[in-house]
């Protein structure tokens, strides 16, 4: 996120509260550790966001991505940002980039805060391919790609 909608760092984090548990992580990359966690860096400090029950309905394959969560309860109402293909106040890294990749951004500037996710289980996919939903934005970007392609080779 390139800014925080004209909120103070605390009143970011107060607007947070109500919706997730957060605990200051301090100067050491936090890695989310299970569904419902994020990790914030703000300020240069790690923060772990957990989503509090009631913000998320479990039998709903795709309201309980932490996509999901995230886009509602922190891009939605907190920054007013409504469309995640096309604005231009967020960035996407790839998991493989690593955390240090987010902490790179936000300490040069060129981003006021980052929120990494616990990764998209196997079983999640699964799950809404059978209800015949498709993925939320940026949910199936997997890392490596798989190498893909048409090779065509002359067989006289």
């Amino acid at each position: 996120m390139n800014d925080l909608h004209g909120l103070t760092s605390e009143e970011f984090l107060e607007k947070l509260a109500v919706n997730f548990s957060i605990e200051e992580k301090g100067k050491t990359i936090y890695k989310p550790d299970r569904l419902h966690n994020f990790g914030l860096y703000l300020d240069k400090t790690w923060y772990s966001l957990t989503a509090k029950p009631g913000t998320f309905t479990d039998s709903d394959p795709i309201g309980v991505l932490d996509v999901t969560i995230l886009s509602r309860l922190v891009l939605e109402q907190v920054l007013d940002i409504k469309d995640l293909r096309t604005s231009t106040r967020i960035d996407f890294v790839g998991g493989i980039r690593g955390l240090k990749e987010l902490k790179k951004r936000v300490d040069s500037g060129e981003m006021r805060a980052a929120i990494a996710l616990y990764p998209v289980s196997m079983k999640q996919l699964i799950d809404i391919a059978d209800s015949g939903n498709i993925m939320p934005p940026k949910t199936t970007w997997f890392e490596p790609k798989l190498r893909s392609g048409l090779v065509v080779h002359a067989l006289d």
